[in-house]
């Protein structure tokens, strides 16, 4: 019995040694010793890999043995170090080289900034986007930065999206891919929907709040977002995902690169469908999308060849829903028309050579083009003859004048140009960019009638308007960053930009306005410590009306001063980044909560207003196994002596909010890794109150909300048929709250009630968002 009871002890003993493990920790560094987040490394001939979190930093549990260690991060040479485990291992630190993929950052270095600028920020990873990414639009992917709103008109993300920065609609934020704006020209709208499942070919993006940087394009309002597309890939590979959930929706695509042939030459690209119903009636959309490139690498050179585009075809819910829909059937759409569309096609084309001298200058040039061309489709009833070019005509002896009619509006558009920039570098100290763009847009406007009830003219797609438009943009800009000493960093921008813009059809008078913008900004970074600095800024912005703007008024440009104050900390396991911001505008132009008839809003100017605000957003890494990134906006947005015309009398109603700007938003991811290859995430979002008008009434009152995500990924690392498996599943708003995040306000006035007397009314349109749902997908990596 003692023997046996021995020998028990003694396989007790041995399996215990069998499973001990020890630790191997260490810090990804790049060559400025900063820290290197998201990067892979891997066990070789394993199925173990882990993944470096914000600061760089890595961790491994392993049974003893011998390990080769695989480095990989885009953007710098991969690396293998062979280790002997007889002990924990800490401190076991890397350095990594740059490689040629860092020519792609060249695309955007123009209008980007790094963490040390004196520019309010944000960055979001291609792993990042990678975690959500299940078909949503690339502002619902964004919802949980700081300062961010998004809306979608389906209610479901896919479609028509939109979002607002600090308060600011999406015509004033600025957004390029790779340097090129992207903007519509007229309307200064970005329309995600044109580019379904575009989120899958970018490499990383930034989010500047506030005016930032000099960029191209429109003029940055409230913010710029700049997008850098897929890096030149050293492997080839391939890769099928598919997605699928609520209202019907379901996502498939496809990517490959064919890696680095012979070194230097490149192919990849991406094919996408996407389909939906929408959580709102008749909302659905059918999608389609590519992404191609060519590249050519060398040393010091990259030459890279883009195209992209999609098509969109969506059944419109641009009028939202009643106040009395929204209480008793929140998903109702008020067209009826079985075919009441929108059907856009657009194709980007960009050639980008980027060059490197030798170890001070370098060089980005840019050519670019996109075409656009499509219509959405109307029934109306009782339109007045008179304005579709129709004569009265004479039915069994009455005069008819007006008619139900089914109308296409078109849009067929051009618009290319060129951008470029020239940066010097002398070490660390010191740094110059000089660089600008000219650009041209050229677009035809013209409605068709195509079913008449009623018609004295029998042309098929008769044309009862044929407009124009023709703008140029053109803008040079220089920026400098200078290290003074160890303490402080200099920083200044000086932008000229000029705009021409020509059409007709948007008022009594044809438009021919030139402008003559200068842009300058400045700032100063003073770094305290290792782990603090501290930075202000002052950034002035000029910016012209767009086409909407005319059409409802005689609108001057806007001017803004933003001031921006801000520190960050961060050591280990934490960061965290405060800023307080302080926005003035002159001629401000403001949503008015009304829309055209076409769907757009409609903006005025109201003399004086500002944006006063207190941005905080961190990274706690609690442990291996938790983080939360929580982010909170807290904000003043006042109209300044604002007047406007109630029951027939111009009034001041002295300081009002500012349309669609709450006073607080906040946001919070929760991660947790229970296992290797495991990210449970909770997601929640606080919007509060706002108001669709500059009024300040009830009527115009969007209520607070608070919705929380639960997203869900799990990596399979497999050697066999796949290079890894990744399942993924995301269900929104999982505690079903019922809440609105857009709509629209309007005011009319009633002079028929009461004889001689005028009273404003009022009314309003909702989005309602869509209540629990549900994504899952699946992305096979060969």
């Amino acid at each position: 019995m003692k023997k046996l009871s021995l020998i028990l002890l003694m396989l007790v003993a041995i399996s215990s040694f069998a499973q001990e493990t020890f630790n191997v920790t260490g810090t990804l560094f790049d060559e400025n010793k900063d820290p290197l987040p998201d990067a892979t490394l891997r066990i070789v001939d394993t199925d173990f890999y882990t993944i470096t979190d914000i600061e760089g930093v890595y961790y491994f549990d392993l049974v003893p043995g011998e390990y080769t260690i695989e480095i990989m991060y885009i953007g710098y040479e991969s690396i293998r170090k062979t280790i002997k485990l007889e002990y924990h291992i800490k401190g076991l630190d890397f350095n990594l080289v740059p490689s040629s993929e860092l020519l792609d950052e060249a695309l955007v270095s123009a209008v980007r900034v790094d963490s040390e600028s004196p520019v309010t920020h944000s960055n979001m990873s291609k792993e990042e986007i990678a975690k959500r990414n299940l078909g949503q639009d690339i502002p619902i992917l964004m919802n949980f930065m700081p300062s961010v709103v998004t809306t979608s008109d389906a209610g479901a993300g896919i479609g028509y999206t939109g979002i607002r920065v600090r308060g600011s609609d999406a015509t004033r934020v600025n957004v390029t891919i790779n340097g090129i704006p992207l903007n519509d020209s007229e309307s200064m709208g970005t329309y995600w929907v044109n580019m379904p499942d575009f989120s899958s070919s970018v490499e990383n993006l930034q989010l500047q709040r506030g005016v930032g940087t000099s960029t191209n394009g429109a003029g940055a309002f409230g913010a710029s977002l700049n997008l850098l597309t897929d890096a030149v890939s050293e492997k080839a590979y391939a890769e099928v995902g598919v997605s699928a959930g609520s209202y019907n929706t379901f996502r498939s695509n496809v990517k490959f690169s064919t890696g680095r042939i012979n070194d230097h030459i490149e192919f990849a690209g991406r094919l996408s469908t996407i389909k939906s119903d929408g959580y709102v009636d008749r909302a659905s959309s059918d999608l389609k999308s590519y992404f191609l490139q060519g590249s050519y690498v060398d040393d010091n050179t990259l030459i890279k060849a883009i195209v992209f585009g999609g098509q969109e075809e969506t059944y419109q819910a641009w009028y939202g829903v009643t106040a009395e829909d929204l209480e008793n059937d929140r998903t109702k759409n008020y067209y009826t028309y079985d075919n009441e569309i929108d059907h856009y096609n657009q194709d980007h084309y960009q050639l980008h050579w980027n060059q490197t001298y030798n170890e001070n200058w370098s060089s980005n040039i840019a050519l670019h083009y996109t075409y656009g061309r499509g219509y959405y489709e109307q029934f109306k009833e009782d339109e007045d003859f008179a304005d579709y070019g129709f004569d009265p005509i004479m039915i069994g002896g009455e005069t008819i004048d007006e008619t139900d009619i089914i109308r296409r509006k078109w849009l067929d558009n051009d618009f290319f140009g060129t951008t470029f920039s020239f940066k010097y570098q002398n070490n660390d100290d010191f740094n110059l960019t000089v660089g600008g763009a000219w650009n041209k847009y050229d677009g035809d406007h013209f409605g068709e009638v195509i079913w008449a009830e009623y018609t004295s003219q029998t042309d098929i797609r008769h044309r009862y308007y044929d407009d124009y438009a023709v703008k140029t943009d053109f803008n040079l800009f220089a920026k400098a960053n200078y290290t003074l000493n160890e303490k402080f960093n200099l920083f200044g921008d000086l932008q000229i930009r000029n705009i021409n813009y020509e059409a007709n059809g948007v008022s009594a008078d044809i438009v021919d306005d030139n402008f003559n913008f200068f842009n300058p900004k400045a700032g100063v970074t003073y770094t305290a410590s290792e782990e603090s600095s501290l930075y202000f800024s002052y950034a002035r912005a000029n910016r012209e009306p767009n086409r909407t703007d005319y059409e409802n008024g005689n609108p001057k440009p806007e001017k803004l001063n933003d001031f921006e104050l801000g520190w960050r900390w961060k050591k280990e396991s934490f960061k965290i980044n405060t800023n307080l911001y302080y926005m003035r505008y002159q001629d401000q132009l403001v949503l008015t909560g009304e829309l055209d008839d076409v769907g757009a809003p409609i903006r005025a100017n109201v003399g004086d207003s500002y944006r006063l605000g207190l941005e905080i957003d961190a990274n706690f890494v609690l442990s291996d196994k938790f983080s939360i990134v929580p982010n909170v906006a807290v904000s003043s947005n006042k109209n300044i002596d604002f007047t406007t015309k109630w029951d027939g009398e111009v009034t001041n109603l002295g300081n009002t909010n500012i349309s669609f700007s709450p006073n607080v938003i906040v946001g919070n991811m929760l991660n947790y890794s229970p296992v290797q290859n495991l990210q449970l995430s909770l997601l929640s979002k606080y919007v509060g109150e706002q108001y669709m008008g500059n009024v300040d009434t009830d009527s115009s009152k969007l209520d607070a909300y608070f919705t929380n995500d639960l997203n869900i990924n799990y990596v399979i690392a497999t050697n066999k048929i796949f290079k890894s498996i990744v399942l993924s599943a995301l269900v929104n708003n999982i505690f079903n709250e019922e809440y609105v995040s857009n709509g629209y306000y309007y005011t009319y006035d009633d002079t028929w009630s009461v004889p001689g007397e005028t009273t404003t009314l009022d009314g309003a349109g909702y989005y309602p968002q869509a209540t629990i749902n549900f994504l899952l997908g699946a992305t096979f990596n060969f």
